[in-house]
């Protein structure tokens, strides 16, 4: 089996969901959409691969606003197209965060500004526990979405919607894949900032993952193995 891991930004990793599906027996290839030096300027030129060449596709978090399309309409806009492409002809995908949100936006649902951003560990309100576990998980969004004509809600929180399935495929609002190395990356790249503005010391956000490593391992394991069962395979 064949999975595509788009990376829109340098500065992100598959994580635990890249080594998860590989660790099932997956082939992972990625695609990076912005590299780092066009991160200030990333209106970039993509080409999509044909999604009849994969199994799956999970486009993975960013940066920017899957409504934005003055700052990456150049890519955001054919990305829509694509996954709806995809995702109505029977395909899978697998959106993590800003890809669960460009899912849902291609699909007929909508993504705005939220009112409750969210960065940290936080708990989810499951209604089937088997698929998507109360977490705790991470979170880093600014933005949130309202999910697709025809999804059903699976996980939610008092901030946002937290997961949704339509078809053969799942978005979830927060990060699974996450580690220490990608919170790392994050905040040197400008999130120490947005950190700081919330109150939050980055340091306790890094003490956290560490400690959660092996917690969040076996999360993103159960989760990789739900989707695929309950989800994928359907």
């Amino acid at each position: 089996m064949r999975a595509l891991c788009v990376l829109h930004d340098a500065f992100s990793t598959t994580g635990l969901i890249g080594e998860s599906l590989r660790a099932r027996g997956w082939q992972v290839d990625e695609a990076l959409i912005v590299p780092a030096e066009r991160y200030d300027t990333p209106n970039v030129d993509f080409s999509f691969p044909d999604h009849r060449e994969y199994d799956l596709l999970v486009p993975m978090g960013a940066p920017w606003s899957a409504y934005d399309e003055a700052a990456v309409g150049r890519w955001l806009v054919p990305e829509l197209d694509w996954l709806a492409r995809a995702a109505t002809s029977g395909g899978a995908v697998f959106g993590i965060c800003f890809g669960a949100q460009a899912l849902a936006r291609a699909l007929g649902g909508s993504v705005a500004l939220s009112p409750h951003p969210e960065i940290g560990w936080t708990a989810v309100e499951p209604d089937d526990p088997s698929l998507i576990s109360p977490g705790p998980w991470f979170q880093w969004h600014f933005d949130t979405f309202t999910p697709p004509p025809g999804a059903t809600v699976l996980a939610r929180n008092p901030a946002a919607v937290q997961a949704y399935r339509i078809g053969r495929s799942l978005g979830v609002q927060f990060h699974p894949e996450v580690t220490a190395v990608d919170i790392k990356l994050w905040l040197g790249n400008g999130g120490e900032a947005q950190v700081r503005e919330r109150g939050i010391d980055p340091a306790d956000l890094l003490t956290e993952a560490v400690r959660q490593e092996e917690a969040a391992r076996a999360r993103a394991g159960e989760l990789t193995d739900a989707y695929l069962e309950k989800i994928f395979a359907a």
